[in-house]
């Protein structure tokens, strides 16, 4: 599923820092007489992940068994009941594979991830993702993540062409742990997906950047009618414990909604925006052209959580663009887009390991409450317009008010898209965990609490507050057993059969409990 975006970071980034740690001198004799088999030319990685989940949510289309993403109540037809409950295991494993081959003095690389995913017991002797554990089995279900070539053309700079990560932090995703990105800039809030492109990074001893561009969607290659992505992001050390960066991405859409995932489209107009929670623009039938950029900043205070016991991180991210609007064969001027969206978050870690740690999250982002009636929109707009998910937002530590990311097949929140529908929000989650054996025995417990910035008709603004806890026991290395579970308290904002899904009164409080295994392999 989608979600394999951070879970394929982590193992990535575990690889490449294995790969650049330093080796005492007294052992630099003995790797002389003695290769070592992570010098090997070709690597592999694998991530085992199974869970089982037992929740009251279920998509009431018969045809979304296999996958189903987005907004709780939204299109994807997603409900809660206090008859019905769903219990079921899910299974994945991502497999990596990292050619770096000794001809190029290690400056070229090539890397390839994949993903199966699967439902236990679903179907059997077919085609297409997210199936295939039915007896026989004998499903085609390997889906592609990345294949990219990284190059290194001189110390400090890389060069990434293919099909990537495409993630809204300087850092190079595969040289940089997944927890440094998901707490750091924009927390892959605004764009965390894999996209197809080039990117050039610089990374110096005081600032690193990056610059990229990426093809969205090319549609009709004789035609004006794709998406592009181009970034610009810069990161500077202002002490040994300060991080100042600022940004400017710039997407011009010319598809007229067209391409993006299946039946959905993507792009402004498209049926995705209702899955996805992100605010879709009302142009009917009309063709439209849009450009849209974000400006942003972002800082950090002991990134690391070890060269002190606090630590902070925040961001302002301001998007503005226009549009413009075929009517009658004359093209016009459309609504214009300004919104902001802003996060802070700060804790105190008490003890020696990092989950010794009390942290608070909070997040706004304006909302509009006329849609484009006023010819403006004034909400935040993500990556979510473009991709399914293409935007994360499973930062906060929260299962069901905010999206997690220990899901496969089934990818639903209450808020998946930061900006709310475009109704914004004002929210935040508050954590506690503690190792009660260090690096054994650990647990969390959370509290998670949001109000929508704009009301939908019939509805209030209050959208609800989850109380959540985990259980964790490490086995060995990177082998873990959890337990999660998480039930959320719906607000007056689902009383507006809007945003609920129709029903003519507020949905039933949804829950949720896993038990999960999973293991890192390499």
């Amino acid at each position: 599923m989608k979600n394999r975006l951070f879970l394929g970071f982590w193992l990535f980034l575990l690889a490449a820092s294995v790969s650049f740690a330093q080796i005492p001198p007294y052992f630099e004799r003995l790797e002389k007489k003695i290769p070592e088999k992570a010098n090997k030319e070709f690597q592999y990685i694998a991530f085992f992940y199974t869970h089982h989940n037992t929740t009251n949510i279920y998509p009431t289309n018969d045809f979304l068994k296999g996958q189903v993403i987005g907004r709780l109540y939204g299109q994807n037809t997603t409900t809660t009941s206090d008859t019905v409950t769903a219990s079921y295991f899910e299974q994945r494993i991502l497999p990596f594979f990292i050619y770096q081959p000794k001809l190029f003095d290690g400056r070229a690389i090539l890397r390839a991830s994949f993903e199966i995913d699967f439902t236990w017991g679903d179907v059997a002797y077919g085609t297409g993702g997210n199936f295939g554990s039915a007896p026989a089995a004998d499903q085609v279900n390997i889906q592609t993540q990345n294949v990219e070539l990284e190059l290194i053309p001189a110390t400090g700079w890389a060069i990434n062409l293919g099909l990537q990560r495409m993630y809204d932090t300087p850092h190079n995703p595969y040289r940089t742990f997944f927890d440094q990105m998901l707490n750091t800039a924009y927390r892959l809030n605004y764009w965390g997906t894999d996209g197809v492109g080039i990117t050039l990074r610089r990374d110096a001893d005081f600032y690193k950047w990056k610059a990229g561009f990426y093809q969205l969607y090319e549609n009709s290659i004789q035609k004006n009618d794709d998406v592009h992505l181009l970034e610009f992001n810069y990161r500077r050390v202002l002490s040994p414990k300060w991080n100042w960066g600022s940004s400017v991405y710039y997407v011009r859409d010319r598809s007229n909604g067209q391409g993006g995932p299946s039946i959905l489209g993507q792009g402004l107009n498209a049926t995705l925006n209702d899955y996805n929670g992100t605010y879709r623009f009302p142009f009917g039938g009309k063709e439209y052209k849009a450009d849209v950029a974000w400006l942003g900043t972002y800082f950090d205070y002991n990134d690391s959580q070890m060269m002190g016991p606090w630590f902070l991180s925040g961001y302002l991210n301001y998007n503005l663009g226009r549009t413009q609007l075929k009517d009658k064969g004359v093209w016009g001027d459309g609504p214009t887009i300004s919104g902001l969206g802003a996060n802070l978050r700060g804790g105190y870690r008490y003890g020696k390991t990092p989950n010794d740690a009390i942290w608070a999250d909070f997040i706004f982002t304006s909302g509009d409450r006329n849609g484009i009636s006023d010819d403006k929109y004034s909400g935040v707009m993500t990556g979510n317009t473009w991709g399914t998910p293409a935007a994360l937002n499973v930062s906060q530590g929260a299962y069901l008010l905010f999206p997690h990311a220990n899901v496969v097949n089934r990818y639903v929140a209450a808020v998946t898209d930061i900006s709310n529908m475009g109704f914004g929000l004002t929210g935040g989650a508050i954590n506690l965990s503690r190792d009660f054996i260090p690096y054994k025995f650990s647990g969390k417990a959370g509290l998670a609490g949001a109000i929508s910035n704009a009301a939908p008709t019939q509805g209030g603004q209050i959208m609800g507050l989850e109380s959540n806890l985990k259980l964790g026991y490490q086995f060995g290395v990177f082998m873990q057993l959890e337990l999660h579970a998480a039930y959320l308290w719906l607000g007056d904002f689902y009383d507006s059969p809007r945003v609920n899904g129709g029903m003519a009164e507020r949905p039933v409080n949804p829950y949720t409990a896993l038990l999960v295994f999973k293991w890192l392999m390499f």
